[in-house]
């Protein structure tokens, strides 16, 4: 774990395969200028080095009926290891719960919350998230809409 040097061609590759990961190898090697050999041999070594750690498909909730998206700040009632094992234990279980970030500030961490409707999602929070027995307070931001979504990280110099 931790940093890895990478070059210009890495970084080549690294922005192609963000924004596509289902090129193939042959139009990678073309992109970036190198034969189709080095350009596997490269890739697999960024695959190795865990700087590519999947590939995924990216979903549009709104085409498989996930219409509300939330960002909920959570305040635990004690901040201690105990305390938050069992809150990341719990919220490891919540299907719903799609990103879970701990945090510095006025709360303890913040989730992104995805469900079918408002009443999906009241039940996620009734049922699950508030039922978790270290959970001190939560506070709720509907997403009214998305403005910008990318999963491309920016690839430091």
């Amino acid at each position: 774990m931790g940093y890895h040097k990478i070059d210009k061609t890495d970084r080549k590759i690294l922005n192609i395969l963000q924004k596509s990961a289902k090129i193939t190898n042959a139009q990678l090697s073309k992109e970036i200028g190198l034969s189709p050999a080095p350009t596997l041999e490269r890739v697999k070594k960024l695959e190795q080095t865990g700087i590519i750690k999947s590939y995924h498909a990216q979903l549009d909730p709104a085409k498989i009926g996930l219409g509300v998206s939330t960002f909920v700040l959570v305040t635990l009632a004690g901040h201690n290891k105990e305390n938050i094992d069992k809150f990341l234990d719990n919220i490891n279980q919540i299907e719903e719960v799609i990103e879970c970030h701990h945090i510095t500030g006025s709360g303890d961490f913040i989730l992104k919350v995805i469900a079918k409707d408002i009443a999906s999602y009241q039940q996620v929070m009734l049922e699950k998230v508030s039922d978790i027995s270290v959970v001190d307070n939560l506070s709720s931001m509907v997403v009214l809409s998305t403005l910008k979504d990318s999963k491309a990280l920016p690839i430091p110099e």
